[in-house]
């Protein structure tokens, strides 16, 4: 018989048996020679000025160490919030044709503002992978829908999807820096009963880090890695190791404004800032104004100083962590050949309001607020707690202006408050410029072409066969050794939360759109960033052509790149979901054999809507335990039994409301008797909730006018017999801990009721009639 030709596009010979065959292994792509490990570490609501090489007074010595032996820029920009700056700085896009114009908490049914990554964009991770690297993320993603973190979402815009061969940390915006909501390592859950004692976020992420690195050189003597560190820190909630914080204390009394000037002294010293820079007057703004803070009353400077002291404590920690491990790259001989680059994903956040809060959920929303000074009175009685497990705290946006010195407004703003932060590049074996200061423009999206450029990658143009968008990021590697090597992005579009910006050969045009106003009425400010880069002289009445030719730049690009439709901030954008997420909102039943349920299917059982949970139980003299919860210390609500009684516990944003329900069975008889209560949660106007407790039929306790939980609150997800994480409850949690229920529980059900009346998707036709004159 005639003898085919065996197996197409083996190189080798194919004989009948393998003494008489030659073999081939297909080549995989080897790095480069010499090839550079890269560490990209991203802080979280990290401002211009908080570390020691940036002007700041909160030591970081290993950053600063890292800046001496490495280049600073003092003019690199990133996008105004968290989630699109990480797209682009994994893909090199715009963060809008990347599927980011906002954070991941939305889904509003249009490509700029799709919540997940562009399935035809090749990631920095893929890139790298490609060429021989191994490639790790630790830290926040950010980067999936909400809906997609639970174990029956889709995972293809989770971290090893989209090309890291290993992760560990949030897949979420944030977490409990002392006990994380919800951990992830590589593509499943980490199921996590009680944290060991002195557990902090920021340890872990580095523990595991480390660990990565360990495995892999132990593995292989030589392949170089690719790590994205993106840490939790700095953002909300301001939570700090004690030790840390007592390094802190009595550090801010003197105020923001004093701060300010201070630091703005030391950045022109360093060299960060030009000398002509002058400082602007406090934001002003509507909505983000801040106080001076000789005119806030005693109690007030005392609760606002030990916010602070607090975010000084995580910026320290973040600084001891990375001294961790690059102690650890120098002991296993990996540190002068591992090119490192930090900066910060946006400016410091005003999330924290005018008066800051312990209590996160309540005030990220407006949930539940009273007077400021209401809220004061009742903050400084937690005082002691806040950065504890205890608060889920925020300072007061003045703080988030003095970390953004010596620029305008913040996080979400495109004026540069909201998007110019600092930038390291360390290389000790690429013999960079060590010790420089960069201040040419470059932008996030110019990482990912300058690592390529450094490590000798190319970057593919398809991903899985397709063609992805043209990246508009370009290298600015040049500028590691030349000091006199130009700008390489020389134009960039802004936008966020309907504030607009245009960027050009150093002129700005920039918006400060107010919410539900008319786009058309927004004012353009215009300024030459060359001559006064804190944009403190408008010159838009002099220069009218140049807005007008940024504006039709902004314009241009925004289409482009997706931006449109605008948020006008009526909430459309948030409140709008797709009908297959009606099915998270259908009853459940679950066992104490299941894991703690996701946070975002917890979260559309109770949200905006009346709902029951009935739990049947056996009950004999003795047992104890809880029997359901759902929250934390930010808050929630649970169910235990306790000394033969039951209890319904109600945490409104750390406000306790414990509801003695009286004996578990009143019968009092010896022997196990099957029980079944229904804790009944009604939803009110005004944005209450009425408490019934039944027991087999009979109402044993109520309770009315509490706040209905919003925001994301409850943020920990449904557990059943036992209570997780983060307690409901601090002072049951104490005695008991975890307080497993130690009797037979058979279910708990879920039963999601009526919407409550100020339900969102009531008045969604309503909103896009009355918001349609805002173009």
């Amino acid at each position: 018989m005639t003898r085919p030709e065996p197996y197409a596009g083996f190189e080798g010979e194919i004989g009948r048996i393998f003494s008489t065959s030659t073999p081939s292994w297909p080549q995989r792509p080897p790095p480069p020679a010499h090839a550079p490990n890269i560490i990209v570490m991203l802080a979280d609501d990290l401002g211009f000025s908080d570390l020691g090489c940036y002007g700041s007074e909160i030591p970081t010595p290993n950053l600063d160490l890292l800046a001496t032996n490495g280049v600073r820029f003092s003019n690199f920009h990133v996008n105004p919030m968290c989630s699109p700056t990480r797209a682009s700085l994994l893909t090199g896009l715009n963060s809008h044709m990347a599927g980011f114009g906002h954070v991941a908490h939305s889904d509003a049914g249009f490509p700029g503002y799709a919540m997940e990554l562009r399935n035809d964009a090749v990631t920095l991770a893929e890139a790298f992978r490609a060429s021989g690297w191994a490639t790790f993320a630790v830290g926040k993603w950010h980067l999936c829908k909400d809906s997609d973190m639970s174990d029956a979402g889709s995972k293809h815009s989770w971290p090893l999807q989209v090309g890291f061969d290993r992760y560990y940390g949030i897949l979420d915006g944030f977490t409990n820096f002392h006990q994380p909501h919800r951990l992830y390592r590589d593509n499943h859950v980490v199921e996590v009963d009680e944290y060991p004692g002195g557990y902090y976020f920021t340890d872990d992420l580095t523990d595991n880090a480390i660990d990565m690195v360990r495995r892999l050189r132990s593995s292989h003597p030589t392949k170089p890695f690719l790590m994205y560190f993106a840490h939790g820190a700095v953002h909300a909630p301001l939570h700090a190791k004690p030790t840390d914080m007592a390094r802190h204390r009595d550090r801010y009394h003197a105020g923001w404004d004093v701060i300010r000037e201070k630091r703005l002294a030391q950045q022109k010293s360093l060299g960060v800032i030009p000398e002509h820079a002058v400082l602007p007057p406090r934001n002003s703004e509507p909505e983000h104004e801040v106080a001076a803070w000789q005119d806030l009353t005693d109690t007030e400077q005392q609760l606002f100083a030990r916010y602070q002291e607090v975010y000084a404590a995580m910026v320290d920690n973040v600084d001891q962590n990375f001294g961790r491990l690059r102690d650890e790259l120098v002991e296993l001989g990996e540190w002068d050949n591992t090119i490192v680059v930090f900066t910060s994903d946006n400016g410091a956040s005003r999330e924290g309001q005018s008066s800051g809060t312990p209590a996160y959920f309540r005030t990220l929303l407006g949930a539940a607020r009273n007077r400021s000074e209401d809220l004061v009175e009742s903050d400084i009685a937690k005082l002691d707690l806040i950065g504890g497990p205890q608060s889920m705290p925020h300072y007061p946006r003045g703080w988030a202006m003095a970390s953004n010195t010596p620029f305008r407004l913040y996080k979400v703003n495109t004026h540069q408050g909201g998007q110019q932060v600092p930038l390291i590049v360390s290389w000790p074996a690429g013999h960079i410029d060590s010790g420089s200061i960069r201040s040419p423009y470059q932008h996030v999206t110019d990482v990912m072409a300058t690592l390529a450029d450094m490590a000798g990658v190319t970057i593919p143009d398809e991903r899985n066969g397709r063609q992805g968008p043209e990246r508009v990021g370009n290298s600015f590697a040049a500028a590691l050794y030349d000091q006199n090597a130009t700008s390489t992005h020389p134009e960039q579009y802004y936008e966020m939360w309907g504030h607009r910006g245009y960027y050009k050969n150093g002129w700005s045009a920039v918006t400060c759109h107010q919410q539900q106003t008319a786009f058309s009425d927004d004012r353009w400010e215009l300024y030459d960033l060359t001559t006064d880069p804190t944009e403190t002289n408008d010159v838009s009445d002099q220069h009218p052509e140049i807005v007008e030719e940024l504006v039709s730049a902004w314009e241009t690009a925004a289409w482009q790149n997706q931006v449109f439709p605008l948020d006008e901030r009526s909430m459309l954008k948030e409140v709008t979901r797709p009908t297959t997420e009606d099915q998270l909102t259908e009853g459940i039943t679950l066992t104490r054999e299941t894991p703690t349920l996701e946070r975002y299917r917890s979260l559309k059982l109770v949200q905006y809507r009346s709902f029951n949970v009935v739990v049947s139980f056996a009950y004999s003299p003795g047992n104890e335990g809880v029997l359901f919860a759902h929250g934390d210390q930010g808050g929630g609500y649970s169910t235990h039994v306790e000394s033969g009684r039951l209890w319904v516990v109600y945490n409104a944003y750390g406000d306790m409301t414990e509801l003695d329900c009286g004996p578990v069975d009143a019968s009092a008889g010896p022997g196990s008797r099957e029980i079944e209560i229904t804790v009944a949660v009604n939803a009110l106007p005004k944005l209450r909730v009425r408490l019934d407790v039944v027991i087999d039929d009979v109402v044993v306790a109520e309770s009315d006018e509490l706040p209905m939980l919003m925001a994301m609150a409850p943020f920990q997800g449904i557990d059943v017999g036992i209570d997780r994480g983060s307690p409901v409850s601090w002072d049951r949690h104490q005695l008991h801990g975890t307080f497993p229920y130690t009797g037979q529980l058979h279910w708990a059900r879920w039963e999601p009721g009526p919407d409550a009346p100020e339900a969102p998707k009531h008045f969604l036709d309503m909103l896009r009639e009355l918001n349609r004159g805002f173009e």
